[in-house]
C-alpha cells in the first residue's frame, strides 16, 4: 500500500474526474438506493451520489487511510446518515447483502487479482443488486509504461526495479466474464473503452505521474524521485511529442463492467 496525498491527487486528476462524471450518469440512481463506492479516494464522488439519495445512503471505502481521513473531514459534515467512509481492502470486503448498487471508478486496477474483489461485490449486493465498475483495462497507458520500463532498465536505476513486472491489474473482458461467472455475477456489459488524457504542458503531465505512479516512484528514495520522473518524462516526450495544438496526449484504455446479482441468489 502506497501513501496518497489527497490534495495533490485532486489537483492532478482532472481526466479521472471527467470520466467519473460520465460513469455516474449511467448509475440510474433511485432515491432509496444503498450504494457502496469501492476506491472512493477523496470522497467527492461518493458525496455527490449521497446527495441524490433521499431514503438511502452511500458508503465510500478505500485502502488509503489518508484518503478516508480527508473524505470524512471534507464531506461527512451535513450529510449524517446518508454518507459514511471506512478504510477497507477491496479484496476483503466485509459486507453481506447490504447494497443495491456497487460503484467503482479508476480504482480496481490497483488490485492485480480481481477474483476476490468480485466475490466480495457479490456478497455485498442484495439479490437483484447492480454493479457498475470502470478501471484501467488491457493495454492501458502502454506507452507511459514503456517509458518507465526503458528508464528503469538504465544502469543507474535497474537495481531499484528488479522483479517489479507490471504492477497493475489491467484485464481483458473475456477474463472478466469468466471471473464474474465464478463469483455468481451476471455480466450485462463488458467492454474496453479507449480514452486519452490531455495535458497542456509538461508540468501537468509531471503532476499526474508524480501523484499516481506509486509502484514505480516508491522504489527509489524520496531524494531521487524528481530525477526519475524527469527522466521518464524526457523519454515519453521523445517518443510521443506534443501535437500540433501543443497538447501532450497519453493513450489510456478503460475496462467497463455492468454486472447484476441474480434475484434468486443465496450466496
Amino acid at each position: 500500500m502506497h501513501p496518497w496525498n489527497p490534495e495533490d491527487y485532486a489537483r492532478n486528476s482532472s481526466g479521472q474526474e471527467r470520466w467519473a462524471r460520465e460513469l455516474m450518469e449511467q448509475l440510474e440512481l433511485q432515491p432509496d438506493d444503498t450504494v457502496l463506492d469501492i476506491g472512493c479516494g477523496d470522497g467527492r464522488h461518493t458525496a455527490s451520489i449521497a446527495d441524490q439519495l433521499k431514503g438511502g445512503f452511500a458508503l465510500g471505502v478505500d485502502s488509503s487511510p489518508e484518503m478516508i481521513e480527508h473524505a470524512r473531514r471534507h464531506h461527512e459534515p451535513g450529510r449524517r446518515g446518508r454518507l459514511r467512509f471506512a478504510v477497507e481492502d477491496a479484496s476483503r470486503l466485509p459486507f453481506k447483502a447490504e447494497f443495491s448498487l456497487v460503484f467503482s471508478n479508476a480504482a480496481l486496477h490497483w488490485v492485480k487479482d480481481h477474483r476476490p474483489v468480485l466475490a466480495g461485490i457479490e456478497r455485498a449486493l442484495k439479490p437483484g443488486g447492480r454493479a457498475i465498475l470502470q478501471m484501467g483495462g488491457y493495454g492501458c497507458a502502454a506507452e507511459m509504461i514503456a517509458a518507465f520500463d526503458r528508464v528503469c532498465a538504465r544502469t543507474e536505476w535497474k537495481n531499484d526495479f528488479v522483479g517489479l513486472g507490471l504492477p497493475y491489474g489491467f484485464h481483458r473482458p473475456e477474463d472478466y466474464r469468466s471471473w464474474c461467472a465464478e463469483a455468481g455475477l451476471e455480466a450485462l456489459d463488458l467492454r474496453l473503452i479507449p480514452k486519452v488524457l490531455c495535458y497542456e504542458n509538461r508540468d501537468g503531465l509531471l503532476g499526474w505521474v508524480r501523484t499516481a505512479w506509486h509502484p514505480y516512484t516508491a522504489r527509489v528514495t524520496e531524494a531521487r524521485r524528481p530525477e526519475l520522473l524527469e527522466a521518464v518524462l524526457d523519454d515519453y516526450l521523445k517518443h510521443h511529442p506534443v501535437d500540433a495544438e501543443g497538447t501532450i496526449r497519453v493513450r489510456m484504455v478503460r475496462l467497463q463492467a455492468k454486472l447484476v446479482k441474480k434475484a434468486g441468489s443465496v450466496r
